[in-house]
């Protein structure tokens, strides 16, 4: 048996059974190295081909934010799908029902995401209700095949509050429904929703390790190994964008991934801590909603209303709005992690 088979051969529908811990951080370091190596690998020819299809985005002066001056490839999603299921399904080795809910979710997204971007490029919007219907549909694919938020520790009596089913489903769809847009809502500027992605994923990735989920550790540790070879091309200025099929798509494995881990036995308590590990999209999306409502305007209608949006019109450089917005990220982070030693 090679070592590469003993590592495939620790994981079983998903779940890691040898509970050596020098061959689960083997695996996670394979998974990391091999996610990021397949995107960064295939982003150039993408690429090249979005160059040939004229599957760009085009700069427009007279939208603020349009912020590059270059037509600039909207291939990277493909990229990241591909890296973050090529990766997790290798090292699972089996299809099981999560992880089929999970791929066609995905494709799913990546479907109507490109359409959307497709339509970009000819300076169209799309509909927005297509693409929450979508959106939607994934979101219940996730939950029929058992990834949902179930119930809670009551604090009182350290019993678990399972929740009726239906009130599982609206949960479970809220968030993700959610999760996915925050993101997609802020991917706005270079290196941006991919870097609050990374440093989300890090973030899951030691919970899920400090709780033992070993198949929530791999997908965060994969996702952390895509976003960051995405980033490689996608800092200021930017070769490469993922547009709204890859910003969909993170968000939509980043809720997940908090379904599958961290909201597993949570008490009232961590409930805050995927909450807090999101908490630049989430916190700064809530404002652009409140506001857009508050002034008549449709939720999904594109504006500059964004943290980074104002930042950049507070007089900072791009570079320093994303520092900032990573800054905060990080602190935000570190406060769940906080949150959940004190739990432990």
């Amino acid at each position: 048996m090679t070592s590469t088979d003993f590592l495939f051969s620790s994981y079983n529908r998903g779940k890691l059974v040898d509970r050596s811990e020098s061959s689960e951080v083997m695996v996670y370091i394979l998974a990391f190295m091999l996610s990021f190596a397949v995107v960064i690998l295939l982003i150039p020819p993408l690429g090249r081909l979005a160059h040939r299809l004229d599957f760009v985005d085009k700069p427009r002066e007279d939208v603020e934010r349009k912020l590059h001056r270059q037509p600039i490839p909207l291939t990277a999603s493909y990229a990241i799908f591909t890296g973050f299921f090529l990766t997790y399904i290798a090292l699972t080795k089996e299809i099981s029902w999560e992880t089929a809910a999970l791929v066609a979710g995905g494709m799913l997204l990546l479907t109507i995401g490109t359409v959307d971007d497709w339509y970009k490029t000819k300076g169209k919007d799309f509909p927005a209700l297509p693409k929450m219907l979508v959106q939607v549909s994934a979101a219940v694919l996730v939950f029929t095949s058992g990834i949902a938020f179930t119930g809670f520790v009551n604090p009182f009596n350290a019993e678990y509050v399972m929740l009726p089913i239906w009130l599982q489903f609206i949960l479970t769809i809220l968030w993700i429904f959610g999760v996915t847009t925050v993101i997609n809502f802020t991917d706005g500027m270079d290196g941006l929703a991919g870097g609050l992605s990374a440093i989300s994923a890090i973030t899951l990735f030691i919970v899920a390790m400090t709780k033992g989920q070993t198949d929530s550790a791999l997908m965060a540790i994969t996702l952390v190994g895509v976003t960051l070879g995405y980033l490689k091309y996608n800092k200021a200025p930017a070769k490469v964008f993922m547009g709204d099929a890859g910003a969909t798509f993170l968000g939509f494995i980043l809720a997940v991934i908090a379904l599958d881990g961290a909201f597993k036995q949570a008490t009232m308590l961590s409930i805050f801590i995927p909450i807090l590990a999101l908490g630049v999209p989430i916190f700064d999306n809530i404002f652009v909603v409140i506001k857009r409502f508050i002034q008549g305007k449709a939720i999904y209608q594109a504006d500059a209303s964004q943290a980074h949006y104002r930042l950049l019109r507070a007089g900072l450089n791009q570079n320093q709005v994303v520092g900032v917005l990573y800054l905060v990220s990080t602190c935000l982070c570190l406060s769940s992690i906080i949150l959940m030693l004190v739990e432990l």
